[in-house]
């Protein structure tokens, strides 16, 4: 890695653990994940008030983060690719494509990022969009290359059509390990990956990633479950968590956040975590 993007991971990593509020979901067109961020010049304040690691957003919303003027804040996170995977309905055509095909991470540079995220996706019968995000890592780790960017792949095992929603993640570990590793072997700098089915198995997404592991929230969980879980994969190895939903969707968001940098920075447990969100 090189200098500039050692010094990019170093805005991102506090001691090699981060927590990363995700509010990139309008990119997904999907009404349900706006539920929560109808307001997101607001949202943006009182996440920066609650000072997490990095925010992540895409480059229509970047303005709210980086035009803020004071020195003290979130690191950024920018969003490259935007698709059709998350809709409550199934596609006859999925597809995943970078903003910006030509200079994938120019916007990132303009706005300030400390990293950039793609998805990977391994989605039943559609080999289509797992290419298009092949091609896109890989386009997207030449330029991250050159210009000291780190790069954080989100390799998602998605279920098949009928099985829940039209095409949620699974936690399965025997299916996501490989994807993972193939994630590392792209490129990745960072990995955001699924929790497993069952926590105690963790520990071998890390080991495929070689690298820090994030973990990725998904849809709003019951608090104190989300807590304690978080902190189980914590000892698990996870270097930290990218939440959107199980932050923004809580009634007091900056307190979710204060609970889940305790997690992750002082390694409380999940209970002590609750008692300081029940604090605020």
């Amino acid at each position: 890695m090189s200098l500039g993007s050692k010094v990019r991971m170093n805005r991102l990593f506090n001691q090699g653990k981060c927590l990363d509020v995700a509010i990139d979901h309008g990119i997904a067109n999907e009404p349900d994940f706006l539920i929560g961020l109808e307001d997101i010049a607001q949202v943006m304040q009182h996440l920066v008030a609650a000072q997490p690691d990095a925010i992540q957003v895409n480059f229509g919303q970047a303005d709210l983060l980086q035009g803020l003027q004071q020195r003290q804040k979130p690191a950024l996170v920018m969003r490259t690719d935007v698709g059709n995977a998350y809709n409550a309905a199934r596609h006859r055509e999925m597809w995943a494509v970078l903003h910006n095909p030509e200079e994938p991470i120019l916007a990132a540079l303009q706005m300030d990022a400390a990293a950039v995220v793609v998805n990977l996706y391994l989605i039943p019968d559609e080999p289509g969009i797992f290419r298009q995000c092949v091609e896109n890592i890989g386009r997207l780790r030449h330029v991250c290359d050159r210009y000291s960017m780190p790069l954080m792949v989100e390799p998602l095992v998605m279920a098949p059509a009928g099985q829940g929603a039209a095409y949620g993640s699974l936690g399965d570990v025997e299916k996501m390990v490989p994807l993972v590793r193939l994630a590392r072997e792209l490129g990745a700098d960072i990995i955001k990956a699924d929790p497993t089915e069952r926590v105690e198995d963790f520990h071998r997404i890390v080991e495929a990633a070689r690298c820090p592991t994030l973990v990725r929230g998904g849809g709003k969980g019951e608090l104190s479950a989300v807590l304690d879980k978080s902190a189980a994969l914590m000892a698990q190895g996870a270097s930290g968590m990218v939440y959107g939903r199980n932050v923004y969707q809580h009634s007091n968001p900056s307190r979710v956040v204060c609970a889940l940098m305790a997690i992750i920075h002082q390694g409380a447990s999940g209970q002590q975590a609750l008692e300081i969100y029940q604090q605020g």
